[in-house]
């Protein structure tokens, strides 16, 4: 019995580290795409993307109501191009992640500062999926407001 426990306390053990080391591995791509944006670097941020990735924005306007826009992933790593250094700063808190295999869902609160001013707030829902080469970011959608922020 006490082999059981000894042996049942290893694989727990185990299974949460491995957990805890897919959790890091999820947060070091999104980390990374957040760093390409505040170095402008595009180059390394088309890396961080899959091949078929989706990227959209919620809206939310007084007289349309909701909307969903569409970025391609060309569109907005080429913007990238068009800012300096430092001037896009997206500071986040990993809220909730979950894993199952090579599925990846991150809920991601934020805080967006343009020119060290801030623009805006709201959530990024990201979509992962882990390939041969790690992880990458399959579809990204984010709410932005400016009226409240938690």
């Amino acid at each position: 019995m006490k082999h059981f426990i000894i042996l049942l306390t290893l694989v727990l053990v185990f299974v949460n580290t491995k957990a805890q080391l897919s959790e890091d591995s999820v947060k070091v791509t999104i980390n990374a795409f957040f760093e390409t944006m505040n170095n402008a670097d595009s180059a390394a941020a088309s890396n961080i993307f899959s091949s078929t990735a989706i990227l959209q924005t919620i809206s939310e306007h007084p007289q349309k109501g909701v909307s969903v826009q569409n970025q391609s992933v060309a569109n907005f790593t080429g913007s990238l191009n068009k800012v300096k250094k430092g001037m896009l700063d997206e500071r986040i808190v990993f809220s909730d992640i979950k894993i199952d295999g090579p599925l990846a869902f991150v809920w991601t609160p934020y805080q967006f500062y343009y020119n060290g001013q801030f623009s805006h707030c709201g959530v990024n829902s990201f979509q992962l999926v882990r390939f041969a080469d790690g992880w990458k970011i399959q579809y990204v959608i984010d709410t932005r407001r400016k009226d409240y922020c938690n």
